[in-house]
């Protein structure tokens, strides 16, 4: 690690925390990823383990580039090529009527699937579908979707949006392990209320993204050929951005 020196922190979260940091021999800015090991208990951190597999695998020009991965002591460094802003920063500092429609980040809270907050063992690539709706929709309105502050209250933002889930609308989730059947019911609200200047092709995209029910939300395969996309007329490789997790 002694090639690269470090600028300044710019960012931290639950699996790590990211530097910007320059390379001394070639003077290339660079993201490091550092990733505490607890080598007596785990190891490796299967997250880790995850991103890696996955990076090494996805080759876009939208898509973060891992440029190296160095293993030191008891510290892993995930080495990323650096980018300048993150999706929250280009939209604040660039008008609703500029803002293109193809960039996506999945982080944090805020973008959490139910099944996730309901304590579901298992779940598929439907989360990320899930993460994806709700950054389309704040960027449509510049505001976060569902923002809460712990996880009852992510759960009771949703609710209180979409409507309180029960067998009808969401099969089996009663048999989820923290369902609760005291429970508030909130009635779902009208999309309009939501995302009123969305145009209606829009919000039949965002319906399929939010379905509670994993198993009938939106494929991305699917997403990518529905007619809000066709409308406006994105290149090919903008419509695929937006359904990369690792979208820039």
């Amino acid at each position: 690690m002694d090639v690269f020196q470090k600028v300044e922190k710019i960012g931290e979260g639950t699996y790590g925390v990211v530097y910007k940091a320059k390379n001394r021999e070639t003077g290339q800015l660079v993201a490091l990823k550092k990733i505490r090991l607890d080598l007596e208990t785990e190891g490796v951190p299967s997250t880790a383990i995850r991103e890696i597999s996955l990076l090494k695998e996805l080759k876009h020009p939208n898509i973060v580039r891992l440029l190296d991965v160095v293993h030191k002591e008891k510290k892993l460094y995930l080495v990323f090529e650096f980018l300048s802003q993150d999706l929250k920063k280009y939209m604040d500092s660039t008008p609703v009527s500029e803002l293109p429609l193809h960039l996506v980040k999945v982080v944090t809270l805020w973008y959490r699937a139910p099944e996730i907050l309901l304590g579901s063992k298992f779940y598929s690539t439907a989360v990320d579908i899930w993460s994806i709706g709700c950054i389309f929709a704040e960027m449509m309105t510049r505001k976060v979707l569902f923002p809460g502050d712990s996880e009852i209250d992510q759960l009771f933002h949703i609710f209180r949006t979409l409507g309180t889930p029960n067998e009808t609308t969401w099969p089996g989730v009663t048999q989820l392990p923290d369902y609760k059947s005291s429970f508030p019911k909130w009635p779902s609200r009208r999309l309009e209320e939501i995302v009123p200047n969305m145009e209606p092709k829009g919000k039949d995209l965002l319906m399929q993204l939010l379905q509670y029910d994993p198993s009938q939300r939106i494929s991305a395969k699917m997403a990518l050929a529905h007619p809000y996309f066709l409308s406006t007329e994105p290149s090919q490789a903008s419509r695929h951005c937006v359904l990369e997790n690792f979208c820039r």
